[in-house]
């Protein structure tokens, strides 16, 4: 797809499921969309929906009123300020991508995915461990999954699948009164808020979908190189802390081909599994 940006300042593009259902590739192609106006959490919508799902969903919110983060933190939005939407994808048992236990380097795919996109769009980006989307070392974006296994059936056999659900809130243009609601500095990115939000979306839908057709094949071993390429705190003093304390201090080598933290401490290389762990850098 040739990348096209709109500039017309003061506007903002609705966004149209039909849109971006004729923006779809090959990769995005498989993927059912549907845009609405309001809704809790794109997240816990779908969730609540899997058992009915015959295919991919994205459900993209124009205003997201309970959006959530990693260990139950609250997404902070406004519309047209925060593109908030959330992909439904079924990954077969039996290959690659087909566990709980495999899916541990998703987050870390779907960052990488989405980095790259912003990056072809002029956004310069970074990221960090394990699931932040950084630009001037402030977040603009991140990712929350949720997993859960069904049964399908069809015609001929009972397909068991694990689901997941990605979660994604990015800033476009965060005014200061969310900044402050936030309680943090964030990151925006002005530019994209005014790119046509369809086909930002077309662009995100299509990268999503061809990276999660990678990571079903060869897990996140096919990323691990590219993340590391884009790795806020290489070679850089980190802590990491655990429900607010600290649980390793070293250098930040990069991540292996699982999704794993590998830091260099006093005691001699150590990896980080992710979980509900977080990543702070030595000032």
């Amino acid at each position: 797809m040739t990348t096209t940006v709109t500039s017309t300042p003061g506007t903002l593009s609705p966004l149209s499921t039909n849109q971006i259902l004729l923006l779809r590739d090959q990769h995005g192609a498989q993927v059912d969309v549907e845009v609405v106006a309001e809704t809790g959490s794109t997240n816990a919508d779908l969730m609540a929906r899997l058992g009915d799902l015959q295919a991919p969903l994205l459900r993209i919110a124009e205003r997201q009123t309970a959006g959530r983060g990693r260990a139950g933190r609250v997404w902070h939005s406004t519309p047209g300020g925060v593109l908030t939407f959330s992909l439904a994808w079924r990954f077969k048992r039996g290959v690659q991508a087909g566990s709980a236990q495999s899916l541990s380097g998703l987050p870390l795919a779907v960052g990488t995915a989405v980095a790259e996109v912003l990056l072809s769009l002029g956004v310069p980006v970074q990221l960090k461990w394990p699931n932040d989307i950084l630009k001037d070392k402030k977040k603009l974006a991140g990712i929350l999954i949720e997993t859960a296994s069904t049964m399908i059936e069809t015609a001929s056999t009972n397909d068991d699948a694990m689901w997941a659900v990605i979660g994604i809130g990015l800033n476009l243009r965060v005014p200061e009164a969310l900044e402050a609601e936030i309680g943090q500095a964030v990151a925006d990115a002005p530019w994209l808020a005014q790119m046509d939000r369809n086909l930002l979306m077309a662009h995100l839908l299509n990268a999503l979908a061809k990276a999660l057709e990678q990571f079903q094949q060869h897990g996140f071993s096919a990323f691990a190189a590219r993340w590391n390429a884009l790795h806020a705190y290489a070679q850089q003093n980190v802590l990491i802390l655990d429900g607010g304390e600290q649980r390793h201090a070293g250098i930040a080598l990069g991540v292996d081909a699982t999704g794993c933290l590998v830091l260099q401490t006093e005691q001699g290389q150590v990896t980080v599994v992710a979980g509900d762990v977080s990543l702070r850098p030595v000032l």
